[in-house]
């Protein structure tokens, strides 16, 4: 039987194999856009419950490296090759972005994006419905199951006393958890998120990573960010960071250890 099937079966049961450990592999991954080497056979595994903080200056090849886990980037768009792997099994690359959706990777951008003119709960039930016919689903009535759900990630983003304000009116970090929170909805099993603490004040970026901090366990996690203060609060003294740079992993150790490399220093920190 093909792997194509066997990835087909899995997806079906919700199932992803990560029976040695890791949810991502991504191995000698290389992407050209027109002559210009985004990623350059770069290497990364994540291990299955990790919370990952990917760094780097700009033009790294972080967002790129998210395209294509995602199914955003593909051949023929850029000359791809290598291998991204979901556990065992899944190839990504032969995926398409609803199919990689629907395994189990959600992905939250830089920019929040809500539907402002529905109320908080509102937005979440959107999510869980997956957005398919969610006018007629947003009328239907709540099961149990479903709004014990929305309770449930209602407090996990600390949104309970918004879950009837319009979502429009929410604060920036407001909306940001508010997105998290309708990732959550679909229950991701690998979360990405892009620089989410982005605009944020001081506070609400200690509370994103409380937040986060919190989602240990619940599914496995890569944040890519500038914001070391934050890094450093989801990192700790032995979360690994990786450092890329021009495409490739420059560095990879703890928050601490990559402090210290020269290379890291030089390319990307400064003296």
């Amino acid at each position: 039987m093909s792997d194509i099937s066997a990835e087909g079966r899995l997806l079906e049961q919700g199932k992803i194999d990560t029976l040695h450990g890791a949810i991502l592999y991504v191995e000698e991954l290389s992407v050209v856009f027109d002559g210009f080497r985004a990623i350059n056979k770069l290497n990364l595994s994540i291990d299955n419950g990790e919370l990952r903080c990917v760094i780097g200056p700009n033009g790294a090849g972080k967002t790129t490296l998210m395209d294509v886990i995602t199914g955003k980037t593909r051949s023929p768009m850029a000359d791809i090759s290598g291998s991204v792997f979901l556990g065992q099994t899944m190839d990504l690359r032969r995926m398409n972005e609803a199919a990689i959706a629907q395994a189990g990777i959600g992905r939250k951008f830089q920019k929040p994006t809500v539907f402002e003119e529905h109320r908080v709960w509102e937005n979440l039930y959107i999510a869980m419905a997956g957005n398919k016919h969610w006018l007629t689903t947003l009328r239907a009535r709540l099961d149990a199951a479903g709004k014990a759900r929305m309770e449930q990630v209602l407090a996990q983003v600390r949104l309970e006393s918004e879950a009837y304000q319009i979502a429009g009116t929410l604060s920036h970090g407001q909306k940001q958890r508010l997105e998290i929170g309708m990732l959550l909805m679909q229950q991701p099993q690998l979360l990405l998120l892009d620089e989410p603490v982005a605009g944020m004040t001081d506070q609400e970026t200690m509370e994103l990573a409380e937040l986060l901090n919190q989602l240990r366990g619940h599914c496995s996690m890569m944040v890519v960010e500038h914001d070391m203060d934050f890094v450093a609060a989801l990192s700790g003294d032995t979360g690994k960071v990786t450092v890329l740079a021009e495409g490739s992993t420059l560095a990879e150790g703890t928050l601490a250890q990559v402090r210290q490399d020269p290379k890291v220093i030089e390319s990307y920190l400064g003296r």
